[in-house]
């Protein structure tokens, strides 16, 4: 790949020319706008497909479809079973590997059903940069990021969204929820539920960027470093709803808010992989 930025007209060509596709599609910034763009350029022959499972949570599910149907774009949302997959619930570091390699046969199957010969999804430019297996799993099951051909980066979609007035252009990244579980940490459904609502929680507190860490019994918590004074302010509520949902310790990271901070146990030297989990 080249270092220089691509073009939003490369991109409308390179859509323009698949004949339709399915979008793996979640509603984040990345994949709306790749789907916006499909949809703009192509007279409707896109259809999106959300992968429903547990490690979603409920609001970005009903926030990504409610997204779409606005924009008159096809979106379906199809269960994902990927907890009935023993080796992804001992979740190793090929954790992110597996669930894509799972999920990608689903949308080659649906893709198949409307008769469209290409998959998408929304990786971008930006995302080599950073530990992403997935990317290695798509690959090998024929998945197609134009994103990435066109060399368009995370900052420049935004940037794109922003110009063409999409609503979604300043969302927060919404990366699954086994990714507040340290790899190595079974991954079970009571604790993606917990982590779900105890962010979901937080959320509604008045912190939209939020990461609640599950460290077995203890909840750690990271926001942006100019947050953690209104967390010690509101400590007595967040304290009370952690243990209400079963954690004995709740921390805050002094750090704060990191992107990939799970990743330091398996990156050279305990650096973050810069991804935004």
């Amino acid at each position: 790949m080249n270092h220089d930025h691509g073009t939003l007209e490369e991109l409308e060509d390179l859509l323009k020319l698949s004949g339709g596709m399915v979008i793996s599609y979640s509603g984040g910034l990345d994949s709306a706008f790749l789907a916006c763009v499909a949809h703009e350029v192509t007279g409707g022959q896109e259809h999106c497909v959300i992968l429903d499972s547990p490690l979603v949570p409920r609001r970005t599910i009903k926030e990504a479809k409610d997204r779409a149907d606005s924009f008159g774009i096809p979106c379906e949302v199809v269960p994902f079973p990927i907890l009935e997959d023993e080796e992804f619930l001992k979740n190793p570091a090929s954790r992110c590997y597996l669930c894509k390699k799972r999920g990608a046969r689903i949308l080659r199957k649906k893709a198949k059903e409307y008769g469209l010969g290409e998959v998408m999804d929304g990786v971008n430019y930006s995302d080599y940069q950073e530990y992403r297996p997935g990317i290695k799993a798509s690959d090998e099951e024929g998945i197609t990021h134009p994103l990435a051909l066109c060399r368009l980066t995370k900052p420049v979609i935004r940037e794109l969204a922003k110009e063409r007035a999409y609503p979604f252009w300043d969302l927060p990244s919404s990366p699954c929820l086994a990714t507040r579980i340290p790899y190595g940490d079974e991954i079970s459904i009571p604790d993606l539920k917990r982590i779900e609502e105890a962010e979901e929680f937080l959320v509604c507190a008045g912190f939209p960027i939020v990461r609640v860490r599950v460290h077995r019994d203890l909840a750690r918590i990271e926001v942006p470093g100019d947050d953690i004074a209104s967390l010690f302010e509101n400590r007595d509520s967040i304290t009370k709803k952690m243990r209400e949902l079963g954690f004995f310790y709740c921390t805050v990271d002094l750090e704060g808010f990191r992107s990939g901070s799970m990743d330091r146990e398996i990156l050279p030297g305990g650096r973050t992989s810069g991804r935004k989990t």
